[in-house]
């Protein structure tokens, strides 16, 4: 693996450590509580960042999600909750946010991710390989480490 995947995944492994930290910081009626005025929760937020790396790698790769397509319909893009989401999903997204950074990594090197589909993101940056599509996942999940972050001090 060349050192520029590595920093990659290293900055993929720290951002998904400080949203665990939140994560950890709340029980799950906290983190399926939608503040008033807004749309999303912590629990949202931790699971939709989960289920967009599988998407963005394995999903424009033509491989098989690791995700089940419940979990995956729940937390995609364009998905919204509805501060009911099952209690099961608030152990498997606690327990999966970093196992899945680790699968990712080992995956990376023994599948053939080399089937990527070319995809626009609604930033308008188009992604034409998997580092193009793990370079963007680390700028979408600060993103939503940082709306965590605000979240969480209206809760």
């Amino acid at each position: 693996m060349n050192e520029q995947r590595q920093m990659t995944l290293a900055m993929l492994r720290a951002t998904r450590n400080n949203i665990l930290g939140i994560y950890n910081s709340y029980d799950y009626d906290h983190l399926n509580s939608i503040p008033a005025g807004l749309s999303n929760n912590l629990l949202w937020n931790a699971g939709h960042v989960m289920v967009t790396l599988d998407l963005l790698t394995y999903g424009l790769a033509g491989l098989p999600l690791p995700s089940d397509p419940g979990l995956v319909a729940r937390y995609r893009k364009g998905s919204r909750p509805d501060g009911q989401e099952p209690e099961s999903d608030y152990g498997l997204i606690g327990e999966s946010l970093l196992h899945r950074v680790d699968r990712l990594e080992e995956d990376l090197q023994s599948l053939d991710f080399s089937n990527f589909k070319v995809y626009t993101t609604s930033f308008g940056v188009t992604l034409h390989n998997i580092d193009e599509a793990l370079t963007f996942n680390n700028m979408h999940e600060a993103m939503h480490l940082g709306t965590m972050l605000a979240l969480r001090k209206l809760l």
